[in-house]
């Protein structure tokens, strides 16, 4: 496979794995596996079993282990043909999937902040069409 097809690849394979790790770790259709991994965080007594529930709260870390299954999946190498090709390929995958989130965390906010901001102007016309002060 060239250099070029093998960048494309990535970038293309990183959304899945962004995608897969965000759900996991922010959608409401996984709070209740999350808010237990969240609990036994914090509450198991050995700092392994913290961790390793930890893994599945934070997008970083899942990521990692969503990046290992397509990996795995998809044979998908970057630069070298042998093990190293899946070495850099892996951490291009995290770094390229974690890009994706980071936007797309951004774009959430970016659209909270301005429907907040419009409410806010919607009820200050409200209010002085009612005369209210």
């Amino acid at each position: 496979m060239s250099l070029g097809l093998q960048v494309a690849v990535l970038f293309v394979l990183a959304v899945p794995v962004a995608c897969v790790a965000w759900t996991v770790t922010h959608e409401e259709v996984f709070r209740e596996p999350r808010d237990y991994c969240v609990r036994r965080s914090k509450e198991c007594r050995r700092w392994y079993e913290r961790k390793f529930f930890y893994l599945f709260t934070c997008e970083y870390c899942f990521s990692h282990y969503v990046t290992v299954f397509f990996l795995f999946v998809t044979r998908y190498r970057l630069l070298y043909e042998d093990w190293r090709g899946y070495l850099v390929g892996g951490f291009a995958l995290v770094w390229v999937a974690n890009q994706y989130m980071s936007l797309y965390n951004r774009l959430r906010l970016d659209i909270k902040s301005e429907r907040l901001e419009t409410n806010i102007k919607e009820h200050v016309v409200e209010k002085v069409k009612n005369g209210d002060k």
